[in-house]
């Protein structure tokens, strides 16, 4: 896929404007327009430079979840830190992508070369793409298809248009783009075919489906079901794919560099000879860079036990309580049998609290050698961006929501996903009748159907640390979930020394006041005042304590960044943000 590297910078060079040049900047047609637009391979060395609109490896999809619920961080997002979001500091209103779209479709609509329709295709997929994402951040904006002259003052000024009005005309580009791309089949798995545009579809309308249920402000409640149907109707078209099968199948889908082809819809292939690569394993496992994220014990309570029953001892230690669970707990987080290397050599790690806030310490996505991979940004592991248990999933979800979900749908939805995950029971063929009190409280008894609340625990486990979950609670309008959702770790049962692996080592002394003497590799000091404390004083969950964190019904949008309203006072500013 990163032969985009290549093309790219050619294409930039000779038509179009950087993606800081305003609304009235626009390509300018020379000679070197009938080279791109005269053939086909011309197409695709421009259609190439779209790719660029997608997720990029850098910081990745595997730290959107660091800021939501399920994870601890090192420090607050702005979002979330009182008084740190505004106007001034606001950022996204950004329009360079869609210019270089808008120029592409007006002159390959005229272009004569016969495969221009798939081009065509690509196109609206990725306008479709970066309007949904400018939605969501920032509710109303304005809907251009055209590329803009000087002096189009209507536009250049012009007022912002209704979310519902923009969302209704992403639609219409991802049912063009289904239509017009002609590629069904991509091995690499980093190219858009007409697969990967109906996978798209499913996130995008179900998204815009529990907007408009859940946010009742609106008054759109009425059109939820159009949408939801929508995800049911595409999920069923995609064809060609299938979970990837295998008792550590879960966690081999993330260390891959070639993907396996049978799950991952759309990723983007790293590649260290190129030198493009991720950095997961340093943000992740690093205690001096990046976020150091962790899970929350509130959300791993929430994985199944093996035989499908819901795990309710929240007073159990570590070691004990991560035994006989869902399988994929042990592919997410360091366990009591998990190994890494150092130099090809098998080393026992148990979860290190000098890295880990929480002691559920992260491995999904990350190798398990530690050099170089800890210590630069090396990774060359695919970066999935989507895959076929997002889809079911996001079929599962329409069809509880539609009240049409079955025993059969179920099975091969929600009970496939846990099949695979080693869980056996009932749970994977009958549609829950009674509601988990843990998960009822989970989501602050906002939601009591026990259909819904076991689609959002299987979602959540399943699509951990893949860049959906702050949608998902925002979509929801459980949003407060962002600021209450307590960043806690392990149960400690009292101040002392504890061996989270059972290998008869000491890996961690908890204590407070004067450091203890122990064999204990790392120390944690739980005293009041310090960024963790135990739940009960002496005992209990840790309480970690990443700073202050706040919610606010306006924050479900950003506010339209102030340098932006001084150039076009016209666009307003969302509710809840000072005009000021």
């Amino acid at each position: 896929m990163k032969k985009i590297l290549f093309t790219w910078f050619f294409i930039a060079g000779l038509l179009f404007c950087n993606s800081a040049c305003d609304l009235n900047e626009f390509p300018e047609d020379t000679a070197s327009s009938v080279a791109i637009f005269g053939s086909a391979k011309g197409l695709e060395l421009y259609a190439n430079s779209f790719y660029d609109i997608l997720p990029g490896p850098g910081s990745g999809v595997f730290a959107v979840d660091n800021n939501s619920d399920i994870v601890a961080r090192q420090g607050v997002d702005v979002r979330f830190s009182p008084n740190a979001l505004n106007s001034t500091t606001s950022s996204g209103w950004s329009w360079g992508d869609l210019r270089n779209l808008n120029f592409f479709i007006e002159n390959c609509e005229k272009s004569s070369v016969p495969e221009k329709n798939h081009y065509l295709g690509l196109a609206h997929f990725f306008r479709a793409y970066f309007y949904f994402e400018k939605v969501k951040r920032f509710g109303d904006v304005p809907w251009i298809e055209k590329v803009i002259e000087v002096d189009d003052d209507a536009t250049l000024y012009g007022t912002r248009d209704s979310r519902f009005e923009v969302m209704e005309r992403v639609l219409a580009d991802l049912n063009y783009a289904i239509d017009n791309i002609s590629l069904t089949n991509d091995p690499t798995r980093t190219l858009i075919t007409k697969n990967v545009a109906r996978a798209y579809k499913t996130r995008i309308c179900l998204y815009e489906a529990s907007l408009r249920k859940y946010h009742t402000r609106y008054g759109q409640q009425a059109t939820a079901n159009d949408w939801y149907r929508e995800v049911v109707r595409t999920a069923n078209e995609i064809t060609g794919f299938s979970l990837h099968q295998g008792s550590s199948a879960y966690r081999d889908l993330f260390i891959q560099k070639v993907p396996f082809t049978d799950e991952t819809i759309l990723c983007i292939a790293l590649n260290a000879d190129l030198k493009v690569y991720s950095s997961i394993n340093r943000s992740t496992i690093s205690p001096t860079y990046g976020d150091r994220p962790c899970l929350t014990r509130r959300f791993v309570n929430t994985y199944l036990n093996l035989d499908g029953t819901s795990f309710t001892d929240y007073q159990m230690p570590f070691a004990s309580e991560v035994k006989n669970r869902d399988t994929r707990l042990k592919q997410t987080i360091r366990l009591g049998d998990y190994k890494r290397t150092e130099n090809g050599v098998p080393v026992a790690a148990p979860p290190n609290l000098d890295q880990s806030y929480t002691g559920y310490q992260i491995i999904k996505g990350c190798y398990d050698e530690r050099f170089p991979y800890d210590d630069e940004n090396l990774n060359d592991n695919a970066h999935i961006i989507m895959r076929w248990a997002e889809v079911l999933l996001n079929k599962a979800e329409a069809l509880a929501e539609l009240g049409e979900m079955n025993n059969t749908e179920w099975a091969a939805t929600i009970g496939a996903l846990r099949a695979r995950a080693g869980i056996t029971g009932a749970t994977l063929t009958n549609v829950p009748v009674v509601a988990d009190p843990y998960m009822l409280s989970f989501y602050l008894n906002k939601f009591t159907d026990p259909v819904l609340l076991e689609i959002f625990r299987e979602r959540a486990v399943e699509l951990v640390l893949e860049g959906r979950r702050p949608d998902d609670l925002v979509r929801w309008h459980v949003g407060e979930l962002f600021a209450e959702a307590p960043m806690n770790g392990m149960y400690v049962p009292a101040l002392g020394d504890y061996d989270l692996n059972e290998d008869g080592k000491m890996d961690v002394c908890f204590y407070q006041g004067t450091r203890p003497s122990s064999s204990a590799s790392v120390f944690i000091n739980v005293s009041a005042g310090q960024s963790r404390t135990l739940a009960d004083g002496a005992s209990g969950d840790i309480i970690y304590f990443p700073g202050e964190r706040e919610w606010a019904e306006r924050k479900y949008l950003y506010p339209i960044p102030e340098a932006d309203r001084v150039k076009n006072p016209a666009l307003g500013q969302n509710p809840g943000w000072s005009e000021e």
